[in-house]
């Protein structure tokens, strides 16, 4: 049975004044995602001389035509230096206006109050177990809800950078993690609606003796890992009950049971102030998550041998990692035309 939530905040209009009295009570609380960042104010300093420059420049050139032309244009220097004033002045109005982000993260605030969540529009490095989390740099989880009666729960987009200069790149994803009462060996299910020509879109491979094969169209719709000799453990989990709820409430994204955590991604972050997605995952909380708790809550690894103990033995805490098959295709590529042209050479 799914929760009955309140979607008033996420549909009604918001005025400017509602934004404007909780940007200035979460400033005024001295939350460091309220105020304006060392960043953006290093960011205008070093725009307004690079403008000013622009400006004198366009002026000059202007300046030189109208001389050429034998005319005299000595408004031109005004007309510039208002130019460099009025993008100053947008810019400094960019960062400090009141709307975009700050009327999402009102409505959002607003939502979690009147449902017993608590919203945080940005917090840095969650330490999660889960695939995507303690990948590449600059690490942020962004307009997240929280749950923390049991079991807890937090949804929102999960943002890391990697590689640098030219090659970096920003990746984002949308997550839903539960905590569940066991702790479970590792296990995923790669969803097989969001892989690319390639492959899987994951960040992370794993080695492809570790596919178990369930019973019905499971498989049509997702691909599922676990450790080697965990067989038996993983279709104690996956029951047919909750390989159904799986299809019809989660087929779009992957998910991941590691440690006392499931987690739920999708390779695109989620829209956090769109009702229907919102009321989409707190399904698969109330029919996917609520089905893994009960049928796990009684699980314990009999390679330890003591319930109490609450673990998994090392064998089953962690997948084995394989090989992405887009290094293989290139490897291959790149040999194939290294072997041509060895093999050109040497023919007379």
């Amino acid at each position: 049975m799914t929760r009955a939530l309140d979607y008033q905040s996420l549909l009604a209009p918001f005025t400017r004044e509602q934004v404007r009295a909780y940007r200035d009570a979460a400033r005024a609380d001295g939350r460091p995602w309220a105020s304006i960042s060392a960043t953006q104010v290093l960011t205008i300093i070093a725009a307004i001389p690079i403008l000013i420059i622009m400006a004198v420049i366009l002026g000059s050139i202007v300046w030189d035509v109208a001389a050429a032309a034998g005319r005299s244009w000595p408004i031109v220097p005004i007309l510039m230096a208002g130019v460099v004033l009025v993008i100053a002045v947008l810019a400094l109005r960019r960062v400090l206006k009141v709307g975009s982000h700050w009327e999402r993260w009102a409505r959002l605030d607003a939502f979690a109050r009147a449902n017993g969540l608590v919203f945080s529009p940005r917090d840095a490095d969650p330490a999660y177990p889960g695939m995507v989390f303690g990948l590449g740099t600059d690490r942020v989880a962004h307009e997240r809800l929280t749950g923390h009666a049991d079991p807890f729960l937090d949804l929102g987009n999960y943002r890391y950078t990697t590689g640098s200069g030219k090659n970096r790149t920003t990746n984002d994803w949308g997550y839903l993690a539960l905590r569940l009462e066991r702790r479970l060996p590792h296990m995923v299910l790669d969803s097989r609606a969001n892989n690319s020509l390639f492959g899987t879109n994951l960040p992370s491979t794993f080695d492809r003796d570790q596919v178990l094969k369930l019973e019905g169209d499971f498989n049509e719709h997702f691909t599922l890992y676990c450790p080697a000799a965990y067989e038996r453990d993983a279709l104690y989990v996956f029951t047919p009950d909750l390989m159904a709820l799986l299809i019809d409430e989660a087929s779009p994204f992957d998910v991941e049971l590691v440690d006392d955590w499931m987690f739920v991604y999708s390779a695109q972050r989620f829209e956090m102030t769109d009702a229907a997605t919102i009321q989409r995952l707190f399904r698969i909380v109330d029919t996917v998550g609520a089905k893994t708790l009960s049928q796990t809550d009684r699980y314990a690894d009999e390679r330890i041998g003591d319930r109490a103990a609450n673990l998994v033995a090392p064998a089953g805490a962690r997948l084995k990692r394989g090989v992405p098959v887009v290094a293989i295709v290139i490897f291959t590529v790149v040999a194939a035309f290294w072997a041509w042209g060895f093999f050109e050479d040497l023919l007379p």
